[in-house]
């Protein structure tokens, strides 16, 4: 070791000396452990701190913590252990103690008996591997009463009970090597009506139907510390459903925010900085740091399992890398929680008390800065106070811009809502007077109007801003009116103000999500960060995402789950296109990435559990082709999805499973199962329509045929329309060899020379018989109008099967290689886009195809790209005689 460690070392050994009683008086009885401290051998400390595991328990473990306190505190004070090793070490021995201590209470009560039907609940600091020098623990005890070994004569509850009982005596009893830990066990359930430990499937019924916020929010911290671990882990399975919930409580927010207000009044003393602050409840301390990072998990943390990191720094850590929290306030939190933690150890190992309170005695709180290796006490108040002021506006920031209540004077509500823009403000006043007066069912009740008292200035202002803010405040009644509780919405708007004026610009340019937000307001929790505007990721991320399994989750389950991630991904993109944050053309990108993945997710899912059935058969498998939007990668949020179903292999083969089916039928069944999970309704609604009548021969052919089927259809029997709708077909689902199979033959069907009168012919007649049976719904209705988009699409297939080029997909990169080989106008790429814009936003404004409202005209054409409705209208003329051009020009 060098000389400078040994300086170092010796000097902190000498601080503990002079400053710490407690540390003092137990290196007097265990010198060993200092000398291993002096040698620096830290693993040799603790290793001298263990007894033999033979004789009186808790002796035992009285003198083990004596040792390791030791250890610990000299090791700390020396800096040969970070705090993350020193909180983790105080952690496992306290798991340690209570596994013993258990043992021992069934061993005297039923020896011979293994220690099983009796878990330990680790919850706060304890839970998290974050104990303190000094700390108490909280746990909740649950037992078996099917497993617990008892006496013949107890009843199960009263062999928990004492088990419980002995278990805290033997941490609590005292002797002159001090005690192992202080137990609090008043965190269960109506600790004064209730019995120390607790049957399971009580504890499981009472936090899935009556547990209050707090109480959930407690179990971001909770682990099986200690005793039947398999049972312990069985409880927390159960009820985490109801503590990490995708459709976010925001009760239990504001319930962490109440307390936090309420422990700064309470300890009012405390929250001054300077000599006698609380470190742990004062503004800007510990305790904020915590519920800051516990706010933020559980806002995010039902759909982020990665971010359910029980530890204070690792959940910020991961809240941060996840881009949930400013990563900068990330470490500014966690530095001031390293150090915050390290003076509270300072504090508690001077006499072995639960402090917390920085000393308000000078010569008290000199000696705390001396143990730490500071001058005096000005310096340790110097040195915390930069941390307790940045910990102080990063959490008070959680609550800035909340405005006052509004007036329930008559006149005064009519001015203020003349001020925040609403045209006809008695009318708005009469519809809030009727919230206020309990008119809606939702509204009934004394929290939900607690709760619209304090959203109302805040929605006031925010629905004032729409264009029409009376019709915007009438569909939000609606919304309001359909919902069981209107509670939780509320408190959402509060805690997320911007949220409002989102829900305003929807409620009053898009008629189709404020359709779906009356049927589902939880689709607002997607919405809660910068992260909802951000592009959706890849399909394999998507599809991961999407399908991911919870706990316990069935075939059904996933089903349902799989249609609110979907709905809640579109729903935000609509939102990107209605804040016009993300050009159409982007959006409709990402409609067609979620599709795709919700498709793969499903099939994934659905031919494991077809599997199960029918067993599988030789070959590659299922391959699925989309056409149309889905195939050109671009969908507006109303698209169908357009598949054909194909299979590799023998068609004459048989499945293996235990009710084996012929392949032929195998994979038709296996199709319709494919097309009910991506289009049958669950409680959380439908998804995607799915039509697959482009297969071979139509509605009239078998649902899914092989591989060399469809190449033969396509070879001697395909329609010129079929291969029209080819030019956008690619394989989405399927086994990598399959896929290119069936690529190769669209690509040799696309190139196959042919006549180009005949083609030319089909296409005009099929583009009449179109018109004629489904002519365009008004003037507006870009795609089937004349000069829309099903001219250009009719231009871009004849031209690219005339000519063999211009294959892709994609119909924009399609126009771009035609025009580039000079066999189409370059204007059609612009007028293209154009038109494609207006779609995919027109089928969230106007969903029949009408003209938008007056009052969303503005908006539309800023979507667009435009700079107001009327140069949209004169771009929209000019694309059309660009499209009709160049249709009249290609079909003849």
């Amino acid at each position: 070791m060098q000389d400078d460690m040994k300086a170092t070392i010796s000097a902190a050994i000498d601080r503990a000396m002079a400053h710490a009683p407690f540390l003092r008086r137990a290196a007097e009885q265990r010198p060993e452990i200092v000398a291993a401290i002096a040698k620096g051998d830290v693993a040799g400390a603790l290793a001298l701190c263990r007894t033999s595991g033979e004789g009186d328990v808790g002796l035992a473990l009285r003198r083990e913590r004596q040792g390791l306190s030791l250890a610990v505190g000299l090791a700390d004070l020396a800096g040969l252990m970070p705090l993350e090793s020193v909180i983790q070490t105080l952690s496992d021995f306290a798991d340690n103690a209570l596994d013993r201590a258990i043992a021992a209470a069934i061993e005297e009560r039923t020896p011979g008996e293994p220690p099983r039907g009796f878990a330990v609940l680790g919850l706060g600091k304890h839970g998290s591997r974050e104990l303190n020098y000094s700390s108490d623990i909280d746990p909740i005890l649950i037992f078996d009463p099917l497993t617990l070994p008892r006496r013949e004569r107890d009843e199960p509850v009263e062999a928990a009970v004492r088990i419980g009982k002995r278990v805290v005596e033997l941490l609590q009893a005292r002797d002159a090597a001090g005690y192992v830990f202080r137990v609090d066990l008043r965190l269960r359930p109506s600790p004064e009506a209730t019995p120390i430990a607790l049957p399971v499937e009580a504890a499981i019924s009472y936090y899935e139907s009556s547990a209050l916020p707090w109480e959930r929010a407690a179990f971001i911290r909770a682990r099986a510390a200690a005793g039947d671990r398999v049972l312990g882990e069985h409880f927390l399975a159960q009820i985490r459903p109801f503590v990490w919930r995708r459709a976010l409580d925001y009760g239990a927010i504001r319930e962490i925010r109440e307390l936090s207000r309420r422990i700064r009044d309470h300890h009012a003393q405390g929250q001054s900085f300077g000599p006698g602050y609380d470190l742990k409840r004062g503004r800007g301390g510990i305790r904020e740091v915590e519920f800051f990072a516990q706010i933020h998990q559980l806002i995010h943390g039902g759909r982020e399992p990665a971010l359910r990191a029980p530890a204070t720094l690792d959940a910020l850590a991961a809240l941060a890398a996840a881009g949930r929290i400013d990563p900068d306030e990330a470490k500014i939190l966690a530095d001031a929680y390293r150090l915050y933690r390290t003076i509270e150890h300072r504090l508690q190992m001077v006499e072995d008390q639960q402090t917390h309170s920085l000393p308000r005695q000078p010569e008290a709180l000199d000696n705390v800065a001396r143990l730490h290796g500071l001058a005096d006490g000005a310096a340790l108040i110097d040195l915390l106070r930069p941390h307790v002021e940045a910990v102080g506006r990063i959490y008070d920031g959680l609550d800035e811009g909340r405005p006052e209540g509004l007036s329930r004077d008559p006149a005064l509500i009519e001015t203020a809502l003349a001020a925040a823009g609403f045209a006809d403000p008695a009318a708005a006043r009469q519809r809030i007077e009727g919230w206020r007066a309990g008119g809606p069912r939702p509204l009934r009740t004394p929290a939900a109007r607690e709760a619209l008292e304090a959203v109302l200035p805040g929605l006031v202002t925010a629905l004032g801003q729409a264009p029409d803010a009376n019709a915007a405040l009438n569909r939000f009644d609606t919304i309001v009116s359909r919902l069981p509780s209107a509670v939780n919405l509320f408190r959402l708007l509060e805690a997320r103000p911007a949220l409002a004026r989102m829900v305003a610009d929807v409620l009053v340019h898009a008629p189709t999500l404020a359709d779906a937000l009356g049927r589902r307001p939880t689709l607002l929790d997607g919405l809660i960060d910068a992260s909802a505007f951000n592009p959706p990721g890849d399909v394999a991320m998507l599809a991961a995402e999407i399908g991911r399994c919870e706990p316990g989750d069935d075939y059904e389950t996933l089903l349902d789950r799989a249609r609110q991630r979907v709905g809640e991904k579109r729903f935000a993109l609509g939102v990107q296109l209605i804040e016009r944050a993300t050009d159409p053309l982007d959006v409709a990108s990402g409609y067609a990435r979620v599709a795709e993945a919700a498709l793969v997710a499903l099939v994934d899912a659905t031919v494991v559990e077809f599997e199960a059935a029918h067993g599988r058969i030789p070959g590659d498998g299922l391959v699925i082709l989309a056409l149309g939007r889905l195939g050109g990668a671009a969908l507006t949020h109303a698209s169908d999805l357009d598949l054909i179903y194909l299979f590799d292999g023998d068609h004459l083969a048989e499945s293996d499973g235990p009710k084996p089916l012929g392949a032929t039928q195998y994979y038709n069944r296996l199709a319709q199962r494919v097309t009910a999970a991506m289009s049958v309704p669950t409680a959380s609604g439908p998804l995607y329509e799915v039509d697959t009548r482009l297969r071979p021969s139509g509605a009239q052919g078998l649902l899914s045929v092989s591989i060399a089927s469809f190449a033969q259809y396509q070879r001697e029997s395909a329609w010129t329309w079929e291969h029209m709708a080819l030019t956008r077909a690619r394989p989405v689902y399927g086994r990598a060899g399959a896929r290119a199979a069936v690529a190769a033959i669209i690509d040799e069907t696309l190139r196959r020379p042919r006549d180009a009168a005949t083609l030319v012919a089909d296409a005009v007649k099929m583009r009449a018989d179109m018109a004629r049976h489904k002519p365009p719904s008004g003037p507006f209705d870009v795609k089937l109008i004349e000069g829309g988009l099903v001219d250009c699409e009719f231009a871009v297939h004849v031209q690219q099967l005339r000519h063999g080029a211009g294959f892709d997909t994609r119909l924009r990169q399609a126009i771009a290689a035609l025009a580039q080989a000079g066999l189409i106008a370059p204007e059609l790429a612009e007028a293209h886009a154009l038109l494609t814009r207006m779609l995919v936003t027109f089928r969230l404004v106007s969903p029949k195809g009408g003209e938008p409202i007056p009052v969303s005209r503005a908006m539309v054409a800023q979507a667009c790209g435009q700079p107001d409705w009327e140069t949209l209208v004169a771009a929209y003329d000019a694309a059309r005689t660009t499209i009709r051009a160049e249709w009249e020009r290609v079909s003849v």
